[in-house]
């Protein structure tokens, strides 16, 4: 090869990362998001690789924080913040998002991240917690307290996934389109995850500088893109089976539950509400004004506050 021709190799290597294609090495994402200074630990569960933090008193009770889809354990360093002196505090990146990455034979399933938080609590010695999931995240906390009801003291669902959605997210939409599930593992613009972090936001002053280069960094995981698309056709395929069933399963409910929503939540109504108070009429309920679909980002001290009363009560 020219020597011409090599001395453009890294430029153009450099200009096309710029543009979104391709990964970011795992390395320098995990010395970014997820160094064992900043409380960062691993653990082989079920073919994952699940980052996780484990913080706070171990003498306390523990709360365990589970995010949403494109998200990352990231999400609750607000709550973590408030939390943290009277809870024992666990949250991990959940499989195919994050630093947890891919599953290692491709299968993605909703049952196997609920075994997930379960293998997660039995590894670090923990009998019984409460529970706060954000939409994806709040799916899998109330399907693991009807699962295993004697596990979960307390429920917190921040916007949680549950019932069908009349209008699907575009960016979970898009995964059903012709050839999304080649194309936009190679390449996916961080124009296209700015974007879909002010929709989860109803004021996106609100978003703090760092927070897009966050989302868009852990999108590019090695692994992490292919593992999207994934889990976004499996999403779709549920959401047109009616989610099995939701409304008979959360009749089933027992554990106290919390249900926080954003009254400007873009990706899942807040009309859901209604339904979630018609199925377990003993729930407590808060909306928020101006808020969108992850208020314990976009509001930590206020949400966290509502939580904290709720689990403390």
């Amino acid at each position: 090869m020219p020597a011409s021709s090599l001395s453009l190799a890294p430029p153009l290597a450099a200009g096309f990362a710029r543009l979104g294609f391709g990964a970011l090495p795992l390395d320098r994402l995990k010395a970014r998001y997820g160094s064992a200074e900043a409380g960062s630990r691993y653990v082989e569960l079920d073919g994952f690789t699940v980052h996780y933090r484990d913080e706070g008193s171990r003498d306390k009770p523990a709360l365990v924080m589970i995010h949403g889809v494109v998200a990352s354990l990231h999400t609750w360093d607000g709550w973590v913040e408030a939390c943290a002196a009277d809870y024992r505090v666990i949250r991990f990146d959940v499989p195919g998002f994050g630093l947890t990455g891919p599953a290692r034979d491709g299968v993605y399933s909703a049952e196997r991240m609920v075994r997930v938080l379960g293998l997660l609590l039995d590894y670090l010695g923990v009998e019984q917690a409460s529970i706060a999931g954000s939409s994806l995240g709040g799916y899998i906390a109330w399907n693991f307290a009807l699962a295993s009801p004697q596990r979960v003291e307390k429920l917190v669902l921040i916007d949680p996934a549950g019932y069908p959605m009349r209008k699907v997210p575009w960016m979970i939409a898009a995964a059903a389109l012709p050839g999304a599930t080649v194309a936009m593992p190679v390449w996916m613009p961080r124009a296209l995850i700015a974007q879909g972090v002010k929709e989860v936001y109803g004021e996106p002053s609100r978003i703090k500088p760092g927070v897009i280069d966050r989302y868009n960094d852990l999108t590019r995981r090695p692994g992490n893109r292919r593992a999207m698309m994934d889990i976004f056709r499996i999403l779709l395929a549920v959401n047109r089976q009616e989610l099995h069933g939701t409304p008979e399963r959360v009749a089933r409910l027992e554990t106290p539950t919390l249900l926080l929503w954003g009254e400007r939540d873009r990706w899942i109504s807040p009309k859901h509400v209604l339904l979630w108070q018609r199925d377990a009429p003993n729930l407590q309920a808060r909306t928020y004004p101006g808020v969108g679909h992850i208020p314990m980002e976009e509001i930590p001290q206020q949400s966290a506050a509502d939580a904290l009363r709720f689990l403390q009560a």
